[in-house]
């Protein structure tokens, strides 16, 4: 088998690992050293100043010795198997880089007769690249479950990010769809991997210029192959990033390719607007101060389809509301659907100089749509506010998320004579594409119920 179909198989057998994140890492040219790494971001991600970086993502080999029910690739599913000799994909990553097709690579496997001997082929390749070729660029490899410990760590010092896959949200379902593995085989080296990052921060300078996994580690999730709701999904996010200081969780919406009775049927529409609400969810975890238990709880297990998680949480809390935007603190404001954590700086910078107008409050990029209902400025509520219901809700949804609204809830739900369009053949066709979970009967009878903070 020749390079290119070699690259055909194993690039789309890499797919449906979730690599989209930047980098996090800054390590200008050395001088001696082909290439750089940028914090911009990498994988078809859009940097900051509005460039397309990319990078190689694919597997080092197909040939897995588990048995994993969900995984394209496990040992039962007939499909075509190949490998690349170390010394093809790095000459191979090289080429494309000298040529610009690529600014880094995206490195996994599935497991090639062990773990250990899987990870000993990365390792070559990552070697070649970083001291035969001089390679600067950056480099994101996926350890695989049961490593060694001396790999681990070798693998780290040559990488710039590293990761172990968490692969399902419970001990039980990964014992149920993926029995190879095991919740000891994932945390041991999750945590030998934040040990030796903690140990050459805290020492930084005493170990000779000697760097392990630079830009931190990272993990994926499968959702939507097994039964956990997303409270027990946060949970688990939550604890990771305090026990491990993970950069990121990933949640990938699990697609049906596998017809098996432990799985979804193969017409299952995937979760992505749940894989969505997951990553906003875990955004308030990580840069609003928001805890797991404060945006579910045993009453409302699943993140709401129509409304993001924030205002969600903001709706059961009218009793903290209206937030005087010229008095409240930092942890205050950021808890305002329509405030980000840079429009909340911008509020506390500006309000040093001058009382905040509602012009001020647009003017520093607010978004007033959904704010305006949470805020008082200088003790007044926002003029003419609507009292209308109907509208409140219209305004706290996305485009998106109002198309979806009158698609499948339009039985119950009046718009009003201002707010957007019935929903009718000009509504947006990728709606029809998203799975979103229905409206739970409590779900229907908040929304229903829904009081406008600013008038309680």
């Amino acid at each position: 088998m020749d390079v290119l179909e070699k690259l055909t198989i194993l690039t789309d057998a890499a797919k449906y690992d979730a690599a989209c994140t930047s980098s996090g890492l800054e390590r200008k040219g050395a001088g001696f050293a082909m290439g750089s790494s940028r914090d911009f971001g990498i994988c078809h991600s859009f940097a900051g100043d509005g460039r397309c970086i990319s990078l190689l993502k694919v597997l080092l080999s197909n040939c897995c010795r588990f048995d994993c029910v969900y995984c394209v690739n496990r040992r039962s599913n007939p499909v075509k198997r190949t490998a690349f000799a170390p010394g093809e994909l790095a000459d191979l990553t090289w080429q494309f880089y000298r040529r610009n097709y690529i600014e880094g690579l995206f490195l996994s496997s599935a497991v090639w007769k062990s773990p250990d001997y899987t990870s000993e082929q990365m390792l070559q390749v990552l070697d070649i690249l970083r001291n035969r070729y001089q390679f600067g660029g950056y480099i994101h490899v996926k350890v695989i479950p049961g490593t060694s410990a001396l790999l681990v760590e070798k693998l780290g010092a040559l990488a710039d990010r590293i990761s172990v896959n968490i692969e399902l949200p419970s001990s039980a379902s990964l014992a149920k769809l993926a029995p190879d593995k095991s919740k000891d085989k994932i945390l041991i080296p999750m945590g030998q991997i934040h040990n030796k990052i903690a140990e050459l921060r805290q020492d930084r300078g005493l170990f000779g210029g000697k760097r392990f996994a630079p830009a931190g580690q990272s993990t994926q999730m499968i959702i939507g192959a097994s039964p956990e709701n997303d409270r027990q999904i946060l949970h688990l996010t939550e604890s990771l990033y305090r026990r491990f200081l993970l950069k990121r969780v990933f949640y990938s919406a699990y697609i049906p390719v596998i017809e098996d009775k432990l799985l979804p049927a193969r017409e299952t529409m995937p979760p992505l607007w749940r894989e969505h609400r997951l990553y906003q969810a875990d955004w308030l975890l990580r840069f609003y101060g928001f805890t797991a238990s404060e945006l579910l709880d045993e009453q409302n297990p699943q993140l709401h389809p129509y409304l993001d998680p924030k205002c969600c949480w903001a709706l059961r809390h009218p009793e903290l509301f209206p937030v005087e935007v010229n008095r409240a603190d930092f942890e205050e404001l950021v808890r305002v659907p329509g405030i980000g954590t840079e429009s909340a700086y911008r509020i506390i910078r500006a309000r040093k100089l001058c009382y905040l107008t509602w012009d001020g409050l647009r003017n520093i990029g607010v978004v007033m749509k959904r704010a305006r209902y949470f805020l008082v400025c200088n003790g007044k509520p926002f003029p003419m506010l609507s009292r209308n219901k109907d509208a409140f809700l219209m305004a706290m949804m996305s485009p998106k998320e109002q198309a979806l609204f009158r698609k499948r809830e339009r039985k119950w739900f009046q718009p009003s004579l201002f707010g957007v369009s019935d929903g009718g053949e000009d509504t947006d066709v990728s709606v029809a594409a998203i799975s979103a979970p229905p409206l739970s009967d409590k779900q229907k009878e908040a929304l229903q119920c829904v009081t406008i903070p600013v008038f309680t």
